[in-house]
């Protein structure tokens, strides 16, 4: 059995291996200035009125955040099924993150983005759900991410209805 020590080091390594990772795809696939053709392509789509201004998407550094100190909290948290669980959906949320950007823009399947994002809203309810039985600040840092995610999954079905007749 690893020491408290041993098992603090794997867990700063997985999780924030796993935050690196999703934090470098998802920089790699989103439809920013320094992707000009992804970026053009994001601007040419129809969009909903709710749509945010470009500058609001600077939230998921907070988010990042908030994600970071959620997961060390649930990685340090007595083991259980319900620990399991929630660290289960902590970083499906970290995978989830760049596949729906790839999906929406690298490969530019509005209909694909739109059912991932779903997943992801699902996999976010159930985050917030098992992390908030194994440590309750745990549960109230994966709310905003929640937010945000069901936000974005309407925005993702909205860019697909609005879209579906035209060319990717």
């Amino acid at each position: 059995m690893p020491s408290r020590r041993g098992d603090s080091v794997l867990g700063a390594i997985l999780l924030g291996g796993a935050l690196v990772f999703s934090a470098a795809l998802s920089a790699r696939y989103s439809p920013a200035p320094i992707h000009p053709r992804r970026w053009a392509y994001y601007r040419r789509l129809a969009k909903p009125a709710f749509t945010p201004p470009d500058y609001a998407f600077a939230v998921w550094g907070p988010l990042w955040l908030a994600l970071a100190v959620a997961g060390w909290r649930l990685w340090r948290a007595p083991k259980s099924r319900a620990r399991s669980r929630a660290l289960l959906h902590w970083f499906a949320a970290q995978a989830l993150n760049p596949v729906w950007l790839w999906l929406g823009f690298r490969r530019r399947n509005r209909g694909a983005m739109a059912l991932e994002g779903a997943g992801a809203v699902a996999n976010a309810v159930a985050l917030a759900d098992a992390a908030r039985r194994t440590d309750s600040m745990a549960g109230v840092l994966s709310l905003p991410y929640l937010a945000w995610i069901g936000f974005a999954g309407l925005l993702s079905e909205e860019l697909w209805r609005l879209n579906r007749n035209r060319e990717a």
